[in-house]
């Protein structure tokens, strides 16, 4: 009876602690959640900014614009695209997701893509479905580390040619779509074509007091357009940490749940258990006081004792 008991009590502690651990994950997983969604919230101002910037700037250059977005050579295009999941696990379906959606929409890219990949468990996912990725980048951990790894995509993805007019950049990661739920997207960053230069320059400026473009248009034409890429891929990698949290909030809560549920049949079988022994000990003592109590009888022949 001990040994089982005590057997029981090891799992019941073991269930303890494993509880335990789950609640920390959750804790973290939910406050991880808040400051991805601030600094996303935080980039609405920003990039207006740079949309009315780069408004301004094709007004002020006009035709020329026009024609720099078309692609000016017959050099091979160059595609890159920029696949984001996680490094760490308990997160539920969220790498299998993206990867799913980067298989299909590779395959309907009609150039051989450099990929890059954003985690380590995407990336095992990509390289199991035969699509090795030329780059691969460790997943922030803090707002405060997105900002180099956007730099380090943007610098990698340009090794094989400038971001030209021809160029193309797909981004492809999980953005929330409720409390605890995400949805994969696709996002084409470039070529910036026809119909991204109507739309920055229909964006209406604010104030009667029209903007002049000082240093020359070209030049901030080009630094503006920087700042853009680096919204969106800032933008699309607050939203994947966002989901991944997410993902796992939800996983650990599930988790936390069904330890919930297992303690209460660990315990209900230890007390059982624990119960059954004891019964087992009164009825022992309730025995041999019966034993002890009970007249003997005497053999055949004997007398009484004197």
């Amino acid at each position: 009876m001990s040994n089982s008991t005590a057997g029981l009590r090891r799992q019941i502690d073991s269930a303890a602690d494993l509880q335990s651990v789950v609640r920390t994950m959750k804790a973290i997983a939910a406050s991880s959640i808040g400051q991805y969604e601030r600094s996303v919230r935080a980039l609405v101002d920003y990039k207006r900014t740079v949309d009315l910037g780069l408004g301004a700037c094709l007004r002020t250059l006009g035709s020329s614009a026009s024609r720099a977005t078309r692609r000016t050579s017959a050099t091979r295009r160059v595609v890159s695209v920029v696949v984001f999941g996680s490094d760490q696990g308990l997160v539920g379906r969220f790498n299998e997701a993206v990867a799913d959606h980067a298989i299909a929409t590779l395959g309907s890219l009609p150039d051989v893509p450099r990929v890059f990949a954003v985690g380590e468990r995407v990336h095992a996912l990509l390289v199991d479905a035969g699509l090795a990725p030329v780059g691969r980048f460790a997943v922030p951990t803090s707002v405060n580390a997105i900002p180099p790894l956007v730099g380090q995509i943007l610098v990698d993805s340009q090794r094989a040619g400038r971001h030209e007019a021809d160029s193309q950049l797909h981004l492809i990661y999980n953005s929330p779509a409720s409390a605890a739920a995400y949805r994969t997207v696709s996002k084409q960053l470039l070529p910036l074509d026809e119909g991204w230069r109507r739309t920055c320059i229909e964006t209406p400026w604010p104030t009667k007091n029209l903007p002049e473009v000082m240093g020359g248009a070209a030049v901030t034409l080009a630094a503006l357009v920087g700042e853009y890429l680096f919204v969106s891929l800032f933008r699309a990698c607050a939203e994947s940490l966002a989901s991944e949290n997410s993902s796992r909030l939800a996983a650990m809560e599930r988790a936390d749940k069904n330890i919930d549920e297992l303690l209460v049949d660990l315990r209900g079988s230890f007390h059982r258990l624990r119960q059954d022994g004891i019964d087992e000990e009164l009825f022992d003592v309730i025995s041999g006081f019966e034993a002890l109590n009970r007249p003997r009888q005497r053999p055949k022949g004997q007398g009484a004792p004197p």
